[in-house]
């Protein structure tokens, strides 16, 4: 059993209208951060784009949108129209940002008709309005619309930006919660129920492997809009959801490729958003498509993964489109471990995201990886480890001089993070350090979390454990 949870009790304030009139400028400015991907190309914006947010006190959730435009059944602005019409039946109050430098386009009134018929607190904002010249242009030319204000703004500046949030939050239903979100933001997406802790999944994988595809049946609804086009996806989408009493966070990226062959412009911004969600989940699903067989794309996407120190889980897709026998799974799985043996750590799940074939059982591996990576063993545990293992395997020697190891302790978690006390960390060979590593997956697990060693001079410490 699993629902989406996004504004269950804190508000939803929705920001819809054309493509490219700064709505997720306007929704960066709001949550105070880069959140959105924002390029002048239209419709850069596909899925809806949920972030909490705070104002006078006031903790609500921002949603921005794709942009509503005007185009022919089954196409991709048809699909964004959709996520738009979701993200307004969410909403507790809408912002209608339109765009002072286009007056007269069709579509703004088309839009405004739609939003009337909600009977929901509608906010009329005219962006790009960066001079007094402009901002009475806004006045006068939006009154049409025969909102009680009309509010001029600039959400690249934040030029009046404090007077619509003012008046949005001020329209706003109580919540009780507005203290907790505020304090624990990440979690208020839940309300009450986020006292829990969220386990962040990132999808990550190249262009069209079938990570929105994934999603959707993830969460058992069209969250993402999905194409055989490459690209589609281009922001970092989260989605929080609650499943058997437990939180957790999807978050869909854009496809990402070699560092050498990205693109200037959408796409770089695209995918460095794909990166930076990396660095801020717990597990990483790294999406593989087993009917275009391995690609040199997905060892860097992996590559990212590990480097980002997430846990991992390696998401074999499109099985059911392969031709296979009793033996093609395991012969799959010998392949990888022996090409990505810097990876050798994450479990292999076999999935169709289109059928929904082994969707189900990717929650008990990912329940699985975050109990290893957020497992802390001992100080005492970890030392009879080491006796254990320099007994098996000595130190090794370097220029006449022999590495010791006084004792070890466990300095982190998620990942776990292990410093070994030494008397000359330079005496440490990476080949030995390979071995430490191995010793401690052996006797301790560790299934898809990555292990980092450290090494210090004893003196430098002056607590002993």
């Amino acid at each position: 059993m699993k629902k989406e949870i996004i504004g269950r009790q804190l508000p939803v304030v929705a920001i819809v209208g054309r493509p490219n009139v700064g709505k997720s400028t306007l929704f960066n400015r709001i949550v105070g951060r880069r959140k959105a991907v924002v390029h002048g190309t239209p419709g850069l914006t596909r899925d809806r784009n949920y972030e909490p947010a705070e104002w006078s006190g006031r903790a609500f959730m921002l949603v921005d949108t794709g942009g509503y435009e005007i185009a022919a059944p089954e196409t991709m602005y048809d699909q964004m129209r959709e996520q738009t019409m979701i993200a307004i039946g969410e909403a507790n109050a809408i912002v209608f940002l339109a765009d002072v430098t286009e007056t007269l386009n069709p579509t703004d009134d088309q839009v405004m008709q739609l939003l009337r018929r909600t009977r929901k607190p509608v906010f009329v904002a005219v962006n790009k309005c960066d001079n007094r010249e402009q901002q009475d242009l806004a006045l006068a030319e939006f009154s049409r619309f025969g909102a009680g204000q009309v509010f001029a703004l600039s959400a690249l500046h934040g030029h009046g930006s404090a007077d619509l949030l003012d008046a949005v939050t001020e329209s706003l239903p109580s919540c009780e919660d507005d203290r907790t979100a505020m304090e624990h933001p990440a979690e208020g997406i839940a309300g009450g129920a986020a006292r829990a802790p969220t386990t962040r999944i990132a999808v990550v994988g190249r262009q069209n492997v079938g990570k929105s595809t994934l999603v959707n049946q993830i969460l058992g609804f069209e969250r993402a809009i999905t194409s055989p086009v490459a690209g589609t996806t281009r922001d970092a989408v989260d989605t929080t959801f609650e499943r058997n009493g437990k939180l957790y966070t999807l978050i869909d990226t854009a496809g990402i490729r070699r560092r050498g062959k990205v693109k200037p412009g959408v796409e770089k911004l695209s995918v460095t958003a794909s990166v930076m969600s990396l660095q801020r989940c717990d597990v990483a699903l790294v999406v593989i498509d087993a009917a275009s067989g391995l690609a040199e794309q997905d060892a860097h996407v992996a590559g990212y993964a590990v480097d980002a120190g997430c846990a991992c889980i390696i998401v074999v897709n499109k099985w059911d489109l392969v031709e296979k026998d009793s033996k093609t799974a395991d012969e799959f799985t010998r392949m990888l471990r022996g090409e990505w043996g810097f990876i050798k750590y994450a479990p292999v799940i076999y999935v169709s995201a289109v059928t929904g074939q082994r969707v189900e059982k990717l929650f008990d591996m990912i329940d699985g990886v975050v109990v290893h990576y957020s497992r802390e063993i001992a100080t005492s545990t970890l030392n009879d480890f080491l006796k254990r293992a320099t007994t098996h395997l000595s130190p090794p020697m370097r220029s006449g001089r022999q590495l010791k190891i006084k004792y070890v302790t466990q300095t982190g978690a998620r990942p776990p993070t292990f410093t070994f006390f030494v008397n000359d960390p330079k005496l440490v060979h990476f080949s030995y350090e390979r071995y430490l590593a191995n010793q401690l997956r052996r006797e301790f697990g560790f299934e898809g979390a990555p292990v980092r060693l450290r090494f210090r001079e004893k003196s430098e410490d002056r607590h002993k454990p």
